[in-house]
């Protein structure tokens, strides 16, 4: 296990915490200003991807007008001679006689000249002639009902899932430009880590290794086996050339661990190194306060960022929903995540100072939340059957019957929450 110490130089004081609203909104708008490059991909490549610009039609919807019953498009009055038939797909003959009707399909278009359309369960058909009498609304969808040609559907940074990818093809696009997803890469730091078996001997198994790729997906991100490295090895020049290296190819690279001041900790003299500068340096936020997020410029110009997470695997987490999520939000170009609220069904203790993120379960049904137990930082058993964080603001307490804002934990892209 390699010891070598941080230069005491560099084990500098701390600046005071930034207060967690804030550190989400200043990590959000520096994500913003480096919102990653668009391009146009096809429809089928772009699920779980942000719109680059506005998702416009490129016609009426519908295009014509279409029915929306199997039934008889007729002309005049009742009985009707059959002329013809109308099916989806085609274009059919004008009616240009009163008296006359085709058999028409849901969805086919409505022949010019039909002056109504009249459901079959509702007529009568004996030697060739058709009767009966067609309910006084129109039984058809008649051009742009549901959007006009060049109107703006749904704005730039709408997050794509199944429902967006299917109203773009109604509306006649192949590709659409979307934000590329962010690359990410992670560095595990700690020799004491183990990265199989059980823990023995002092050392203890490695849990955000295989975590955190999966956090970050679900945030949108590209994560490769590859991109995961560790432990990397306790010493300044080690964690200088990872940093580097995962740079290189990553839009945001999370560490784990380190992120104090202590004898083996170098990622603030390794971020020196690297002239990173610091957007966060620490929040006030319990559990998980000595967060990081700080910014490299890369040579060819583009800004990387570096989210440094604490060790503890609850605080971790802590820093990924505070800092990495607005980030990523800005990055792909979308709104600033908006929180929802729920009811407490329990107390929940505040943390002075420092606002208190706490693991709840959440009931949709009555819209709780009742916090988990086993929820120190190090552990891992309550944010296993957890939906999210309660927030409880500096200097108050959560009490049984107060709203308080939730972060969501992630769910897969193209997920929506019930």
């Amino acid at each position: 296990m390699s010891t070598e110490t941080a230069p005491t130089a560099d084990r500098v004081a701390a600046p005071p915490p930034a207060g967690w609203e804030e550190a989400r909104s200043r990590v959000y708008a520096v994500g913003l200003a480096a919102a990653l490059p668009a391009l146009a991909r096809p429809l089928a490549d772009t699920d779980g991807s942000t719109l680059a610009e506005p998702l416009t039609t490129r016609t009426d919807l519908p295009a014509f007008p279409t029915s929306s019953v199997d039934g008889w498009a007729v002309r005049g009055g009742s009985p009707w001679r059959v002329v013809g038939r109308a099916l989806a797909g085609s274009t059919p003959a004008p009616l240009t006689e009163d008296g006359t009707t085709v058999e028409i399909a849901t969805g086919a278009m409505v022949p010019e000249g039909a002056t109504a359309v009249l459901r079959v369960e509702e007529s009568t058909v004996v030697d060739d002639l058709v009767s009966g009498v067609p309910r006084e609304a129109p039984e058809w969808r008649e051009p742009g009902e549901e959007a006009y040609a060049d109107e703006e559907l749904l704005p730039v940074g709408t997050p794509v899932d199944p429902a967006v990818i299917g109203l773009a093809a109604s509306c006649g696009h192949d590709t659409l430009r979307v934000r590329r997803a962010p690359r990410a890469a992670l560095l595990v730091f700690g020799d004491e880590l183990l990265t199989a078996g059980p823990p023995a001997a002092g050392r203890v198994r490695d849990a955000l290794g295989p975590a955190v790729p999966a956090w970050l997906r679900r945030y949108g991100c590209q994560v490769r086996p590859s991109d995961v490295i560790g432990p990397v090895a306790d010493t300044l020049p080690a964690h200088v050339a990872a940093l580097r290296s995962a740079l290189a190819t990553a839009d945001l690279v999370c560490t784990t661990g380190g992120t104090m001041n202590g004898p083996v900790d170098h990622l603030h003299p390794a971020l020196a190194a690297l002239g990173a500068d610091y957007v966060v340096n620490t929040v006030a936020v319990r559990p998980g306060f000595p967060m990081l997020l700080a910014r490299v410029a890369g040579h060819d110009g583009r800004v990387r960022f570096v989210a440094g997470l604490p060790g503890n695997p609850q605080s971790a987490i802590v820093a990924l929903v505070s800092l990495v999520a607005p980030l990523l939000a800005g990055l792909q170009g979308r709104s600033m995540p908006v929180l929802p609220h729920a009811t407490l069904a329990e107390a929940v203790p505040g943390r002075g100072d420092h606002t208190h993120l706490a693991l709840v379960r959440l009931d949709r049904a009555a819209g709780t939340a009742s916090p988990v137990r086993h929820v120190g930082s190090a552990m891992l058993r309550g944010l296993a059957g957890a939906d999210g964080f309660a927030v409880i603001r500096p200097g108050t307490r959560g009490e049984p019957g107060d709203r308080v804002p939730i972060v969501p934990l992630p769910l897969l892209p193209g997920e929506r929450s019930s």
